[in-house]
């Protein structure tokens, strides 16, 4: 069994004093780790384009970016592989997410597809009224799924795009690139959002009290074919328990959801589990470290919390 634990790492400033609040309310989980061997990567969305989780997924589907990607070129055919979509393996797949844009106090924030409730129906008649100001845009789009179109664009247009889910927990303006290779992209980008500001489906959306749909965000860029994995995710547990807690640092909801997985998940692991725990810079793969002679009659005890802390 593999658990993957998204925002299980707290930044260093506040993980030494986690620690023995992790003892006490997952005495489970701490055993096992004392148990356990650990290696680390560095995963900073500012080289990856994408959250840790999504980088260690990337990982996990055995993608290797070439020269001159950012890992956060494979998500979309990471996103096509776990939908099930059918999309031409050895063609570069481009996704446009239909999201929500607001302002914000650093700019403008990003709400992704997930998180807006969107029916088939919307989006198909959001993507009719756009389709007309594909013509002379230099772009091309064919519905994906409900919240995606697959974007076709011109074939000296190679971006660096982050994806929705990291955009959502910055600011649109860390990463809206305003390079002259961009402008006919954002030209389509600010057409469509004046279309939608009064659209149909908007008003109906905010007469029920939920977010107009007002943009699109472009990621992807590598072929489906470059995912070389082939692992199973049978036995692949992703517990987001402690991801929102750890992205608004409510350490207290934190530790009443880590109480939770200690109850229904962690006494289980034993020395066939592998752990994957990430924070927002940084992943950490855990899984038993081998046991000697010397281990086996005396014990052995990893001192997990120097990679908890973040300390060399």
């Amino acid at each position: 069994m593999q658990i993957v634990l998204p925002g299980a790492l707290p930044d260093a400033a506040i993980a030494r004093e986690l620690a023995s609040h992790l003892e006490k309310n997952a005495p489970s989980l701490a055993a096992w780790l004392a148990r356990a061997r650990a290696n680390i990567l560095s995963a900073k969305p500012a080289d990856t384009f994408c959250t840790p989780y999504e980088y260690w997924l990337l990982r996990h589907h055995g993608f290797a970016v070439e020269q001159g990607e950012v890992p956060s070129s494979g998500l979309a055919a990471v996103y096509a592989r776990d939908t099930q979509a059918v999309s031409a393996p050895e063609r570069p797949l481009w996704l446009a997410q239909l999201v929500h844009v607001a302002p914000a106090r650093d700019g403008a924030a990003l709400i992704p597809a997930s998180e807006l409730e969107i029916s088939p129906e919307e989006s198909q008649a959001l993507f009719t009224s756009a389709a007309e100001y594909f013509d002379g845009s230099g772009f091309d789009a064919v519905p994906f799924d409900t919240t995606h179109w697959r974007m076709v664009p011109p074939a000296d247009y190679h971006p660096h795009c982050a994806s929705p889910a990291l955009v959502s927990i910055t600011s649109v303006n860390d990463w809206w690139s305003q390079d002259a290779a961009g402008r006919p992209w954002r030209r389509l980008v600010n057409e469509l959002q004046m279309l939608w500001f009064n659209h149909p489906v908007n008003e109906a959306r905010e007469s029920r009290g939920l977010r107009p749909i007002n943009s699109v965000w472009l990621y992807g860029g590598a072929a489906p074919a470059r995912l070389s994995s082939t692992q199973s995710a049978e036995d692949l547990r992703v517990l987001r328990d402690l991801q929102g807690p750890a992205l608004v640092q409510d350490w207290g909801s934190w530790l009443q959801a880590l109480q939770q997985l200690e109850a229904e998940v962690f006494p289980a692991l034993d020395d066939s589990s592998r752990v994957v725990m990430t924070g927002s810079d940084r992943i950490v793969e855990l899984a038993p470290a081998k046991q000697g002679l010397l281990s086996r009659m005396f014990g052995s005890k990893q001192d997990w919390r120097h990679w908890w802390s973040n300390r060399s």
